[in-house]
C-alpha cells in the first residue's frame, strides 16, 4: 500500500478532509505545516518572517521525504510544497499523490482571514488566483484529482479514499 499525499492551494481541504479520510482508512495522518512549527517551537508564519521562505522549504522537503516512508500515512503537504523543484519526483514510489482542486474564490471563502498563512497576508483572492496559476503545471502532474470545489468536508475525504483505494492499494 502507497502512502498518500495530498497537494492543492490552500482551502482545499488538505487539512480538514484529510484528518477525516486518514480516520475513514485506519491511517496516521501528518500534516506537514504543524509537524514542522512543533518541531521548531514556533509557527510557520515565523519561520519565513526570520529564517525566509528557502528554509522553510527545505524544513518542509526533509519532512515530508521522512514522513513519506513510514507506512500507512496520509499526509497533508504545504500549499506550495509540490511546486518546490524535484518534490514530486523525490517521493514517486513512495506514495499516490492526490490533488484537492478547489477554485481560488471557493478556497478565499473557506479561508476567511488568511492569519499564520505567510504567503496570503494581503489580497487573499487574488493571491490564491496567482499562486493556483503558479502551481497548476505542478498540481497536473498528481496521480489523481479530486476537485473539492462545493463539496463537504466528509465528501471531499470519501473521494480520497476512494482514490486511495484505487490507486494506493489501500
Amino acid at each position: 500500500m502507497k502512502n498518500i499525499i495530498l497537494i492543492g492551494l490552500p482551502g482545499a481541504g488538505k487539512t480538514t478532509a484529510g484528518e477525516r479520510a486518514a480516520a475513514l482508512l485506519g491511517a496516521r495522518f501528518c500534516d506537514i505545516d504543524r509537524v514542522i512549527e512543533l518541531a521548531e517551537g514556533r509557527s510557520v508564519a515565523d519561520i519565513f518572517r526570520e529564517d525566509g521562505e528557502a528554509r522553510f522549504r527545505e524544513l518542509e522537503r526533509a519532512e515530508l521525504i521522512r514522513r513519506a516512508a513510514e507506512p500507512g500515512t496520509l499526509i497533508s503537504a504545504g500549499g506550495g510544497w509540490a511546486a518546490q523543484p524535484g518534490n514530486l519526483l523525490s517521493v514517486k514510489g513512495l506514495a499516490c499523490v492526490i490533488h484537492l482542486r478547489v477554485s481560488p474564490e471557493e478556497a478565499a471563502r473557506r479561508l476567511g482571514e488568511p492569519g499564520g498563512r505567510p504567503l496570503l497576508e494581503t489580497g487573499t483572492l487574488e493571491r490564491l488566483r496567482e499562486l493556483a496559476a503558479q502551481r497548476e503545471r505542478f498540481y497536473a502532474t498528481a496521480d489523481d484529482t479530486v476537485d473539492t470545489t462545493g463539496l463537504n468536508t466528509e465528501e471531499v475525504a470519501r473521494a480520497i479514499v476512494r482514490v486511495a483505494k484505487t490507486l494506493g492499494g489501500w
